[in-house]
């Protein structure tokens, strides 16, 4: 009986072992290294498209047209819109089809974003990995944005200057 155990063992943590070496696509793994290749040190967020809460509101405020696109769930989304931009609603699950895909503009900033910011990330990645090179996350997501919105922030105008610049990093 014992024996039996051992060798059902033995078979299974070989098949582990051999089934995970050989069980990657080594043609998408070359491509996500590529990918990624960039992604090191100080520009790291950058290279992955992370957008501070405060240099979007910076570009709401300065009237930049960008499209929020929000990729929470249904009732996720029925609360917090994203006013002063053009929102795209279609979750994750529904997201990487050719109809959803299509409704993407090439031609205008698009800002992913989620609840936490997580989703929103893992997304924007897939995206610039798909060849959309105008999608960024914003980091944080509505919670990030939450935080950093005190009401302070939240109704004072954005100089002219300021929001033509890029804000230190």
């Amino acid at each position: 009986m014992k024996r039996n155990l051992l060798r059902t063992a033995l078979v299974a943590s070989s098949l582990l072992v051999v089934g995970t070496a050989w069980s990657y696509d080594k043609d998408l793994a070359a491509s996500y290294a590529a990918l990624f290749k960039p992604v090191a040190g100080a520009k790291a967020a950058k290279e992955l498209g992370l957008m501070p809460p405060e240099d979007y509101v910076a570009q709401i405020k300065a009237g930049k047209d960008l499209v929020a696109l929000d990729i929470r769930t249904p009732a996720e989304a029925q609360f917090f819109a994203m006013p002063g931009t053009r929102s795209l609603v279609i979750p994750m699950d529904q997201l990487f089809t050719p109809e959803s895909l299509a409704r993407i503009p090439a031609d205008k900033p698009v800002v992913v974003l989620c609840k936490g910011g997580e989703r929103a990330v893992a997304v924007g990645v897939a995206l610039r990995h798909l060849g959309f090179k105008n999608v960024q996350v914003l980091k944080g997501g509505y919670q990030g944005l939450a935080t950093y919105l005190d009401p302070k922030v939240a109704t004072e105008p954005v100089k002219e200057q300021t929001a033509m610049a890029a804000p230190p990093r």
